[in-house]
């Protein structure tokens, strides 16, 4: 199988890799150790060197305190002290020598043994030097200088019976010898490398020229099959079958593909049918949100318009209140009476605006679509009593009578108090404002039970106000809506309280219902169910 041929392939390259790897490897490290041993001989030699100058100098220099020319023991004690330094230096290199060789403590070389010698021998010598420097006089006259001189000069040039001159000029040159040696062996093995790689690097490229012909040559035919039957998949033809001439993994990659083009085939076919079913309900669905869209836009237009009749009524009292301030403020000063009597109309249409503000604040708040209701258990008639409290101060202003007839029970209705509030007050303003002055309004509950045999709490308010048209009553719930009547009893109104108040009425599961005459008054009916209807 081809899978197998280029496994064994990887296999080999990998093998080589590695053995390249380790034969380089194991070529530079001797390289590196043979370029550490030429530094370190290095090293010692130039130590050596120094060693022998140092020495020179302080021998020179004693030869001079000993004839009287010389008088300074500072010099003497750095030289000592320079001659201990190389010493240590030397003794540190000797040992990193012993650590790079990693030779064996049996099989140690005879330069290795000769140079440890050396090193004990100039040890040994520089402690006698010391001694024999501290004890060194200067000359007197009658001394014989030649004896002071010839014992000096056997420390400084004889140690256990050798020559101290021989010794380190032996060494010196042991370790040009070695310099030479370790320089030599170092440029051989940085040769043995450049060759290693090189041979290295030619056999592994000749290896992978060769593998990459082969195996391009064998994969170039079942490529271009392969290609080919992705090309035609890619244009759609889902009819073009590669040709299986092989046995290995390309000829099933070609059954495989010419097995998905046929079910491609199927599917297309099924995905027609289903697409043809999608556009219609697309179609369909695309009707019924273009129908949505207008009637939100024709919504929008209501609102809108809305708004701006809102704000041109707001306009209009805020307009009427400053002319009065105006006209009142113009000219001389005028009478109290005058005053008071701008005053009252000035209140009065601050009432009427603040009227209107309610309606626009409930119109915004009381959305059908968004109005939030918190139900809860709800003494109906507590709530219609502190709705009737609040309108006793406009029927008191307008000489109006609010009369009650309320149940001595006190039923309970699932709903939310402040809105059942709301709902009570908008109609009993309603009741208020557009009643005759000196008129008279009744408020009053009952209870009854409904065609399905629910119990429900009813509220009736009766005015005696200036009534509504028949043709109009089909219209009063509209928003924005005014009957003549009413528009001519108040100029200042909103046309939004009813719409409101059935709002209202729907999300407590109730109804509102009017009936009216004209020149005769207005019947406000309200429905809700009790708990016994929850």
């Amino acid at each position: 199988m081809f899978r197998k041929r280029l496994q064994y392939a990887l296999y080999l390259l990998a093998i080589a890799v590695t053995a390249q790897g380790t034969i380089s490897w194991w070529a530079l490290d001797v390289a590196t150790t043979q370029v550490m041993r030429g530094r370190v001989a290095s090293d010692l030699q130039i130590n050596f060197e120094k060693l022998s100058e140092t020495k020179q100098r302080l021998k020179t220099w004693a030869s001079q305190a000993v004839t009287g020319l010389a008088n300074d023991p500072q010099t003497k004690d750095r030289y000592l002290d320079d001659m201990g330094l190389l010493l240590a230096r030397l003794k540190e290199l000797d040992a990193k020598w012993k650590r790079v060789s990693n030779e064996s403590p049996s099989d140690i070389p005879a330069d290795m043994l000769a140079r440890s010698e050396a090193l004990t021998l100039l040890e040994s010598s520089l402690s006698t030097l010391r001694t024999e420097m501290s004890n060194l006089l200067p000359a007197v006259p009658g001394q014989d200088v030649q004896v002071s001189w010839r014992r000096l000069a056997n420390a400084f040039d004889l140690s256990e019976g050798r020559d101290l001159r021989t010794v380190l000029s032996q060494s010196i040159a042991r370790e040009e010898l070695a310099v030479v040696r370790e320089r030599t062996a170092a440029d051989d093995s940085l040769a043995l490398v450049r060759g290693l790689a090189l041979g290295a690097t030619l056999t592994l490229g000749l290896a992978a020229c060769l593998f990459a012909l082969y195996f391009s040559n064998a994969l170039r035919r079942p490529l271009d099959e392969l290609q080919a039957g992705t090309e035609a998949l890619q244009k759609g033809d889902l009819s073009y079958q590669i040709p299986v001439l092989r046995r290995d993994e390309f000829g099933k990659i070609a059954m495989t593909l010419n097995e998905l083009a046929t079910e491609l085939a199927r599917h297309e076919k099924r995905e027609g049918e289903v697409r043809q079913q999608l556009q219609d309900q697309v179609l369909a669905r695309t009707n019924e949100l273009q129908n949505a869209l207008h009637k939100l836009q024709l919504m929008d237009a209501r609102r809108r318009q809305l708004f701006a009749d809102i704000s041109h009524e707001l306009r209009t009292p805020t307009t009427a209140i400053r002319g009065e301030a105006e006209v009142t403020l113009r000219g001389k000063d005028k009478p109290v009476e005058e005053y008071k009597a701008t005053l009252v109309r000035i209140t009065e249409i601050s009432q009427h605006l603040g009227s209107v503000i309610k309606d626009l604040l409930d119109l915004a708040r009381n959305d059908i679509e968004a109005l939030s209701i918190q139900h809860e258990a709800v003494d109906v008639q507590e709530v219609l009593r502190e709705a009737v409290a609040q309108v006793q101060a406009p029927a008191s202003q307008r000489q109006i009578t609010v009369q009650t007839e309320l149940l001595a029970e006190q039923p309970k209705v699932s709903g939310d108090p402040q809105r059942l509030r709301q709902l009570f007050t908008l109609v009993l303003d309603n009741a208020v404002q557009y009643s005759n002055v000196g008129g008279r309004v009744v408020v009053s509950t009952r209870k009854h039970t409904n065609s399905e045999g629910y119990g429900v709490w009813q509220l009736e308010v009766q005015d005696e106000g200036v009534g509504i048209e028949p043709h109009e009553l089909p219209r009063v719930f509209e928003r924005k809506f005014r009957g003549e009547r009413a528009k001519a009893q108040r100029e200042d109104g909103s046309g939004l309280g009813l719409n409101i108040a059935q709002t209202l009425a729907r999300a407590h599961d109730g109804t509102i219902l009017l009936k009216s005459q004209v020149g005769q008054g207005t019947q406000v009916t309200i429905d809700l169910p009790t708990m016994e209807a929850a």
